[in-house]
């Protein structure tokens, strides 16, 4: 299970990051804005403006996937990893400098994740499977019929 999640997450932030650099390219041919039907078209003849779109598609069915299977609180806080990625991609493609803080804050989300995943158990049930079984009752338990303790 646990290659699921790490091939998950990996899918999850690749398509993340795709979306938010792709919107960053396609933002810097929008320029100057102006309310034309040509602007338009030229917005739509931008091929970030699909790698965005792209980017959302896949970043959506892959978190839905993940919900199914992985512990709530890790999935939640790795779904933020790509805001380090798009930090440290926007650095090598951009040119940009991040700030001390903004490293500070990179190193503060991967802390965060690493110590949620750690303290996850291994055989964590996802939210779902836990709530199929609530759903269904309490089980009887033992062969000679006692529920287990259920009031009659």
């Amino acid at each position: 299970m646990r290659r699921f999640y790490l091939i998950g997450f990996a899918l999850l932030m690749g398509f993340d990051t795709l979306a938010q650099l792709s919107f960053k390219h396609a933002g810097a041919g929008a320029f100057p804005p102006e309310a034309s039907l040509d602007w338009l078209l030229r917005l739509l003849a931008q091929p970030w403006l699909y790698g965005a779109l792209l980017g959302y598609i896949g970043a959506f069915f892959t978190w839905m996937s993940l919900l199914k299977h992985a512990p709530i609180g890790p999935a939640f806080a790795a779904s933020h990893l790509e805001v380090v990625s798009v930090l440290a991609l926007s650095a090598w493609l951009f040119g940009e400098r991040f700030s001390s803080l903004q490293v500070a804050g990179a190193v503060a989300i991967v802390a965060g994740i690493v110590c949620l995943a750690l303290g996850e158990p291994d055989d964590a049930e996802s939210g779902s499977e836990r709530a199929a079984q609530l759903a269904a009752g309490p089980e009887r338990k033992g062969a000679d019929g006692a529920d287990g303790g259920a009031a009659h």
